[in-house]
């Protein structure tokens, strides 16, 4: 459906992470390239014996095509797929992507 490839652009270790998007290919829109130059960050913080999460893909804007189904995927993805893999080590990926056992 999509694959796009990534650049850190900043790291701080438990704090921030930046991916910059360097090519990508979403097979179901128009502009299939509508990701390059956006940017994909993780803002990490302490709350008391938590830890929150913020995440922000900079550039998915609502006027651009993917906008709708990109952010329904990203909340997917960031509040079930990857708090389950943190709470319990696993995710929910695509299901083309599940490793063979």
């Amino acid at each position: 459906m999509h694959r796009s490839k990534q650049k850190i652009t900043e790291l701080v270790p438990g704090k921030k992470i930046v991916w910059k998007v360097i090519d990508s290919y979403l097979s179901f829109i128009k502009n299939k390239e509508e990701w390059n130059g956006t940017s994909i960050v993780f803002d990490i913080n302490k709350k008391g014996n938590k830890t929150e999460l913020h995440f922000t893909h900079v550039g998915l804007i609502p006027k651009i095509e993917c906008y709708e189904a990109c952010t329904d995927a990203w909340g997917f993805y960031i509040k079930t797929s990857l708090r389950n893999f943190i709470m319990n080590g696993n995710g929910q990926p695509n299901p083309k992507e599940k490793k063979e056992k």
